[in-house]
């Protein structure tokens, strides 16, 4: 039997740490994924309006293998800023890929369009770069989900997003572990009601143990937030399985479906639904083929759990555009 990490998180792939920051009165964040040692990391982008820096590296042919953390932000294309401060901070700490006598710090990074979600917008400068340097010296263990970090001024169709994160230790002792920015165009919710669209892969009552809806509305015409324009859900997965930059570019590419089996509608015109995909390398695959497969699909579902996780955790604050999965249902 599967059964989660001991913390149900990103971080039960060991050596991974997670820093949030935020924002209240501007209503936004950033949450940075980071370990010791570099790792090896690829990229996957489905929707149709994304916002990311860096991403073009990942691919295969390209001559970076590794990277030195990852950023999820809020503030749109100004939220790219906040990568700029974690490659600073990195850099003081001599963090990056060696060029002669320097260190260039590898960190791509993605954003989520959080603008319009009731939050005070005129700053008198651009807040991310310290956020991200806040974010990146909260890096621990342990991390808080919900209206935290990037997902901290984060929407769906029906209710407030968030930060969502999930693990799975499998059969073969590989770890897979999800870090989800839940600001989509769709819905996590079925209808109206508490039910997740993630239901089926429900560990215990990780997301109100609800279970799967009794009734569906016309799948064909899904909730959405279409007018708002302020939408996309960004991610990361991660295994300790050895995998190099093409495997792991196949990994995001899977994990893709955990958006679909979460988010109803997914992978929109509207959406910048990306996902990175990273292996610390610490295990071995004994089966390529068989193991890749399951690891693939392990990162879809811990993905879709992390949504649900998301937005169950999320919590109320002044000025919200939407009610939160709690207010609304009681729990």
């Amino acid at each position: 039997m599967t059964k989660p990490g001991k913390r149900n998180l990103i971080t039960d792939v060991a050596g991974l740490r997670v820093g949030n920051a935020q924002d209240d009165a501007i209503k936004t964040g950033v949450t940075v994924l980071t370990a010791d040692q570099p790792f090896v990391c690829g990229v996957n982008v489905m929707g149709g309006a994304p916002g990311s820096r860096e991403t073009e590296l990942l691919a295969p042919d390209k001559t970076v293998a590794q990277v030195d953390a990852l950023v999820l932000s809020g503030g749109s294309a100004l939220g790219l800023d906040a990568a700029s401060g974690v490659a600073n901070a990195l850099r003081a700490q001599g963090r990056g890929f060696a060029v002669g006598n320097q260190n260039v710090p590898i960190v791509p990074g993605a954003i989520i369009f959080d603008l319009i979600n009731g939050g005070d917008k005129d700053w008198p400068e651009n807040p991310y770069p310290l956020l991200g340097a806040k974010a990146l010296a909260a890096a621990e263990d342990e991390f808080d989900l919900g209206t935290a970090g990037a997902g901290t001024g984060a929407t769906t169709a029906t209710l407030k997003g968030g930060l969502g994160s999930a693990s799975v230790v499998l059969p073969s002792g590989h770890s897979v572990g999800a870090l989800v920015v839940v600001n989509a165009l769709g819905s996590a919710t079925v209808g109206h009601g508490p039910h997740f669209w993630a239901a089926p892969f429900e560990q215990g009552d990780e997301f109100g143990g609800q279970g799967v809806a009794r009734a569906y509305p016309d799948t064909h015409v899904p909730q959405t937030k279409l007018a708002a324009h302020a939408n996309t859900t960004i991610g990361i997965v991660a295994t300790d399985a050895v995998l190099d930059k093409a495997q792991c570019t196949r990994l995001a590419t899977a994990a893709q479906d955990g958006y679909a089996r979460g988010l109803v509608p997914a992978h929109t015109p509207m959406d910048g639904d990306l996902i990175f995909a990273l292996s610390t390398g610490a295990m071995p695959l004994e089966n390529p083929i068989a193991d890749t497969l399951t690891l693939g699909h392990a990162a879809a579902t811990c993905m879709a759990r992390a949504i649900a996780r998301a937005v169950h955790a999320a919590t109320a604050a002044p000025n919200d555009t939407q009610p939160t999965w709690a207010s609304r249902f009681g729990g």
